[in-house]
């Protein structure tokens, strides 16, 4: 089992729990106590899980399913996804990771003239009686919380193919870079990277400074990167140290977009 794969396991088992014991959590994932230590240091470093006296408890959100996650920051997520559609021209090639902010994007995708790839079934639905849309599929281990392809299968898949940008979502973004909550989602999101010309990261601005389990990329390996108005100017000035071409996406009551 890879760390990033055990440390998730860990980080599911506490919180479904919300109280674990540090003997518990060595049978349950199989490893010695010395590792269990290690990993629960990290997520408390993290600040998704607090190290007691014995074991450890949970200190984030629980998760929730897709369908929950898809309502929150919905008319964020919404203009972004506008935004983002008016930067693909008709003909192009895209890649669509999954995620609730890419669904978005795929919602304003119709009607236009595509080949859009993609690892996420909701994106599929969504565009699959599209007739000016060309729709590819990535195949792979489906996973249940989002239904998103992911694994060896849909990496081999993503490794054949080439598009002219790569619209993509995380769950945190940080100093240190991007990060995602599943390794295997990680892994597939680098793959779909390295097939693209151009990466866009979309986000609301609620996920700027927070991490999460699995690190993705550095912030310098983004192109560009569209966010809502709720960003802050210090977070404006360390994307475009970056050297990210950065579009923050105003409120529809505000003044339109701006960029930088």
């Amino acid at each position: 089992m890879l760390v990033d794969e055990r440390r998730s396991r860990i980080l599911n088992i506490v919180e479904i729990e919300g109280f674990v014991g540090l003997q518990s959590l060595v049978d349950q994932v199989a490893v010695s106590e010395s590792t269990v230590r290690r990993d629960l240091e990290v997520l408390d470093r993290n600040g998704q899980i607090r190290r007691t006296r014995g074991g450890a408890a949970y200190v984030g959100e629980s998760l929730t399913d897709f369908e929950d996650r898809r309502v929150k920051a919905r008319p964020q997520k919404r203009q972004v996804a506008r935004t983002v559609a008016a930067l693909i021209e008709p003909g192009e090639t895209v890649l669509l990771d999954g995620g609730t902010t890419t669904l978005e994007v795929a919602k304003q995708l119709q009607g236009k003239s595509l080949q859009v790839i993609t690892n996420s079934l909701p994106i599929v639905n969504v565009l699959l009686n599209q007739p000016k849309i060309e729709l590819i599929q990535v195949g792979g281990y489906l996973y249940p919380k989002t239904g998103v392809a992911l694994g060896p299968l849909a990496v081999e898949a993503i490794g054949r193919v080439h598009a002219r940008r790569l619209v993509m979502s995380v769950g945190g973004i940080t100093e240190r870079g991007l990060f995602n909550s599943n390794a295997l989602l990680v892994e597939t999101e680098r793959a779909m990277m390295q097939s693209a010309e151009e990466v866009i990261v979309v986000t609301d601005s609620g996920k700027l400074g927070h991490a999460a389990l699995a690190r993705l990329c550095s912030l310098a390996d983004v192109d560009r990167m569209v966010v809502d108005g709720g960003i802050t100017e210090e977070w404006r000035d360390k994307i475009g140290a970056a050297g990210v071409a950065l579009t923050v996406v105003e409120s529809e009551s505000g003044n339109g977009e701006g960029q930088r």
